[in-house]
């Protein structure tokens, strides 16, 4: 089948078509037909410095299709299904017209989009989602009278993290966003409050009389460590996605901060007890969707999966600049 992957890390450059086998799928396996992908950093990150392992490695995360094939253990889903998910880093990527995932992380796709453009929600959708509910241990509804600092609210997590957030819980939600067009889009997204992160973050936070008990840093955590430390409530909550190089944890013992990371792949790199989690909540994202409680993210794509397109994409993630989500078609 054909794929897009690459034989040598480094440059976007590097991304071509790929003939690869057809994936042999396991007993708890669905084969699907790939009609959606979207780009993310994790892309990035694995295409610049992972090489691969004796074949080209193909890429891709994201992905919403069509059900081709199901193993034998396969309970929740039939041939002809349209699903969408966020895969697995551990196995091959969706950037290929046929992908193998386990049914357990596996939601069925939002009817109100297509393919393509639902193909942008469900690694963001599952990173905002761990880090409200596990990572911060908030229940739905809970959260009345309390503030979520979202840092770097107009990328893809910070999109959808929003939205989440004021969807399930009673949080007051702060994004930051530095350009005219991106404060835009996070009021847009939901935001009660903005501020600009390439300002006095800690003196905005505290002009606006607000000390947040829950910081979502989604990007730049080392630069913005001494601001979250300053801000953040006595007892608060840290998580982070991104991959800072050192921070000062110490800093964070006089207010009894907790820190949490948050990996979307958790669950499935270790097969956990509660690996179908990721499930349930992307039926319930896939369900708000379709009600209208949430907006898609996308904000770019909806071509055709080529080389040459994969490559620009690769290119828009790199450049810092993206607004929300970015999707391509199918082969």
């Amino acid at each position: 089948m054909k794929a897009i992957g690459y034989n040598e890390a480094g440059s976007a450059d590097n991304l071509a078509v790929v003939e690869v086998a057809r994936p042999v799928i396991g007993p708890r396996d669905l084969l699907v037909a790939v009609k959606g992908i979207s780009v993310n950093p994790v892309d990035v990150k694995l295409r610049a410095a992972a090489q691969p392992e004796g074949a080209p490695r193909v890429l891709g995360f994201d992905a919403a299709g069509v059900v081709a094939e199901i193993g034998d253990a396969v309970t929740g889903y039939k041939v002809g299904d349209e699903v969408f998910y966020a895969g697995d880093v551990t196995r091959a990527g969706t950037n290929a017209e046929f992908h193998a995932v386990d049914e357990r992380i596996v939601g069925r796709k939002p009817a109100k989009l297509d393919s393509t453009e639902a193909a942008g929600l469900p690694l963001t959708s599952i990173t905002a989602w761990e880090m409200l509910f596990d990572a911060f241990r908030l229940t739905e509804s809970g959260g009345e009278g309390k503030t979520l600092l979202i840092i770097g609210g107009a990328g893809g997590v910070g999109s959808i993290l929003i939205q989440l957030a004021k969807a399930l819980t009673g949080l007051t939600v702060i994004a930051t966003a530095s350009r005219p067009e991106t404060q835009d889009w996070v009021r847009k997204m939901g935001a009660d409050h903005v501020v600009d992160h390439r300002g006095d973050l800690a003196a905005q936070v505290a002009d606006l009389g607000l000390a947040p008990s829950y910081v979502a840093a989604l990007t730049a955590t080392d630069q913005h460590w001494d601001a979250i430390i300053n801000l953040i409530a006595p007892r608060g909550q840290i998580a982070l996605i991104d991959d800072p190089e050192a921070l000062d944890i110490k800093a964070a013992k006089p207010k009894a901060l907790s820190i949490h990371w948050e990996f979307m792949f958790t669950r499935s790199m270790f097969g956990t007890e509660d690996i179908g989690a990721q499930r349930d909540l992307l039926n319930r994202v896939a369900e708000m969707i379709d009600a209208g409680t949430l907006q898609s993210t996308v904000t770019e794509g909806g071509g055709a999966l080529t080389a040459e397109a994969l490559r620009a994409a690769h290119l828009r993630q790199e450049s810092g600049r993206l607004i929300g989500k970015q999707v391509l078609g199918g082969f």
